[in-house]
């Protein structure tokens, strides 16, 4: 039997407000001033690089990027054309075989027709991953782009330090002290 008390909870759960923090809207908000040149758009940044892959990147200020983002696309170009070469050429092969199995003009002798059909399907396989990955390269550089452009307002001064100091504090339920070592960081 199922306790009358769970279902009150799933029935009048989709009408409670389970909010756990309200928004505080004043004078405690950040506001990034784009108008200076070294903060960038990370909105702008992400379009760019969505539209053109690399623009981004040289909106950011690291077009050192760029060829690192093509060559990654030429790579994967060029092993999707050559995947997509064997795949073609076991496909043909396969063909061949299954219209005349003795012909002694197979462009592979050794491979019976489950050979063949393992190397179509591994080539098929390996040529359409590659598309994926070209897929994940080109939302690699839009990610790039857009944390690239959130982190140019990350403020990296010369004041960032570590200091010991001593450390002394008084127990409030034994009545002790301890006294100690602290680790300050300031940023």
């Amino acid at each position: 039997m199922i306790n009358p008390f769970i279902i009150a909870v799933f029935v009048l759960l989709p009408f409670c407000d389970l909010t756990a923090q309200k928004m505080i809207t004043g004078t405690d908000t950040i506001k990034v001033d784009y108008t200076d040149p070294a903060i960038k758009n990370p909105k702008k940044a992400t379009i760019l690089s969505a539209i053109l892959p690399g623009a981004g990147q040289v909106y950011n200020g690291k077009p050192w990027k760029v060829p690192i983002i093509y060559a990654g696309f030429a790579a994967n170009i060029y092993f999707i054309e050559f995947n997509n070469r064997r795949y073609e050429l076991f496909k043909e092969a396969l063909s061949i075989f299954d219209e005349n199995p003795k012909d002694p003009e197979q462009p592979f002798p050794s491979l019976n027709r489950d050979g063949l059909v393992r190397n179509v399907n591994y080539w098929k396989r390996n040529r359409d991953l590659n598309y994926f990955l070209f897929i994940g390269i080109y939302a690699l550089n839009i990610i790039d782009a857009n944390v690239d452009a959130h982190l140019s307002a990350f403020d990296v001064s010369d004041d960032l330090t570590f200091r010991f100091e001593p450390s002394y504090e008084s127990l409030s339920a034994g009545g002790g002290n301890i006294m100690g070592l602290s680790l300050k960081i300031n940023f």
